[in-house]
């Protein structure tokens, strides 16, 4: 009796731990998330990243004002897809920036930087 027992409770515990194991594999099969803290120095080091890369790339002189919204994608790295308000002289303009980053191997690049039409 002692025997059957402990057999389901082992089942009834890899069941468990097989299904958080699912749960937690689909949102690393590169879905997007939201970036729950904006504020986070890391995004705002993103950010930056990817004004400096775009000005250096397009000659151009935009200056961050902040992060309006972001999310990440867990790849071989993660792709951080922000959108950002930025001064171009007196206007304000918005864009989508998209960084991937991997960080254990010190890679981090621009893979995209376009014009956010509309609201942002």
């Amino acid at each position: 009796m002692r025997l059957l027992i402990l057999a389901a409770a082992a089942v009834l515990l890899l069941l468990k731990v097989s299904t958080a194991g699912a749960a937690r594999r689909e949102a690393l099969l590169g879905g997007w998330n939201p970036i729950k803290d904006l504020s986070d120095p890391f995004v705002g080091e993103i950010a930056g990243f990817a004004i400096k890369t775009h000005n250096d790339e397009a000659k151009t002189g935009l200056v961050l004002e902040k992060v309006l919204r972001g999310e990440t994608q867990v790849v071989s790295g993660t792709n951080y897809r922000i959108i950002i308000q930025v001064k171009d002289g007196a206007e304000t303009k918005n864009f989508e920036a998209v960084v991937f980053d991997k960080s254990w191997e010190h890679v981090r690049r621009l893979t995209s930087f376009k014009p956010v039409l509309g609201n942002a």
